[in-house]
């Protein structure tokens, strides 16, 4: 086998997803996920200033959490020591003093996925055919193992021969995996859960960095990202850029270090939720010489532009990206888009699955994108 299809797919959980992030939360997702994610952030502290006690109140008003451990979307967890004090008055207060003083979190309430769009997610797998398959937004190992082995089967298909997930830093459960099939051996895993810079701990996921044996020999080193999410900061999201901004230059660092080992097949995939001329993802291009599958001259959009739902050029939010070396051999590559929800309004309509008869039933928000590799090129 001389050929390799290297792809990305956005899952968005395979089994279970996070409540406030379903499709009838739309209005409450952005606060509910800012006031998760700065809550957990802000306990982390040695010492609980009046400053922190009255933000973290804030926050668990927003989850609606004040006066109860449980609301609709979130959970408080508490497991040694006292973190709050509800009063008959009404009041609340933060009684512990820092993070030494009690154990607990908060997480959010998940849902099951509907029957369908599981289903949708292995026959978009089975269709795009990848031999090596990023994944972004998997729950587990265990859970992306049990998808493959027996969701590909109901839909016709053999599972990967290969499953690898590491638990990234995201509390949510949504980590980024690999998985290989027709003799692609992963030979080293690194991860990256524990890069830091100045301002502290860099990728909301990981950079997951897999080696990778094909069967003709070269190596190919892919990996994997989820960067920081927009749309759950301040508006327009200065906090998120400036969080994708490092960890593109951490990835940067990382291919070219790769490239610095003698490593000149390199990809990187995954969502970077950005687009390739934003400010926050420059270093990841003008640092590395990678280039995008989609710039090939044979590369199939499949009706639209960008990767995200409906959205065109602002939409294309999902890569693999490709050194020079790579993007030699390659021979085209494309968009599949088959999963994804296409409403009645629609314009430049693509095919979907004739099954996916409501936005409950997608596969993904995200379409899935592919390059096909030659090594004989």
């Amino acid at each position: 086998m001389s050929t390799t299809r290297i792809g990305s797919f956005n899952v968005e959980n395979m089994f279970e997803r996070p409540k406030v992030m379903g499709r009838n939360a739309t209005k409450h997702a952005a606060p509910t996920l800012a006031a998760h994610a700065r809550f957990n952030e802000l306990i982390a502290a040695e010492t609980y200033t009046p400053e922190v006690k009255e933000e973290l109140k804030e926050h668990l008003t927003t989850l609606e959490l004040l006066r109860s451990d449980r609301s609709k979307y979130a959970i408080l967890r508490r497991i040694r020591g006292r973190f709050l004090a509800r009063h008959r008055t009404g009041e609340t207060s933060v009684v512990a003093s820092g993070r030494e003083s009690w154990v607990g979190w908060v997480e959010l309430t998940t849902e099951p996925i509907s029957e369908l769009a599981t289903r949708h997610t292995a026959q978009v797998m089975r269709d795009v055919g990848a031999d090596v398959l990023g994944v972004v937004e998997a729950e587990s190992r265990e859970l992306l193992h049990m998808f493959s082995a027996s969701m590909l089967k109901h839909v016709g298909w053999t599972p990967y021969e290969e499953v690898h997930l590491i638990d990234g830093n995201d509390e949510r459960g949504i980590n980024v995996g690999l998985l290989t099939r027709e003799e692609h051996q992963v030979i080293t895993i690194r991860t990256h859960v524990y890069a830091r810079d100045s301002s502290g701990t860099i990728f909301s996921r990981d950079c997951a960095e897999y080696h990778v044996r094909t069967p003709t020999g070269p190596e190919v080193v892919v990996l994997v990202n989820h960067l920081k999410s927009k749309g759950y900061g301040a508006p327009g999201d200065p906090i998120g850029a400036r969080r994708r901004f490092r960890q593109a230059v951490r990835i940067a660092r990382i291919v070219n270090r790769l490239r610095d080992e003698g490593h000149e097949y390199i990809a990187v995939v995954g969502d970077l939720n950005d687009t390739a001329d934003s400010e926050a993802l420059r270093p990841l291009f003008q640092r590395t010489g990678l280039r995008d599958i989609s710039e090939h001259e044979n590369f199939d959009w499949d009706h639209r532009l960008g990767t995200y739902r409906g959205v065109n050029e602002k939409g294309k939010i999902d890569y693999v990206l490709l050194t020079p070396e790579l993007f030699a051999k390659a021979t085209g590559g494309g968009v599949f888009r088959k999963g994804v929800w296409r409403g009645p309004r629609t314009k430049n309509r693509w095919d979907v699955y004739e099954t996916m008869t409501n936005e409950v039933h997608a596969a993904s928000d995200h379409a899935a994108i592919y390059a096909d590799i030659d090594w004989s090129a």
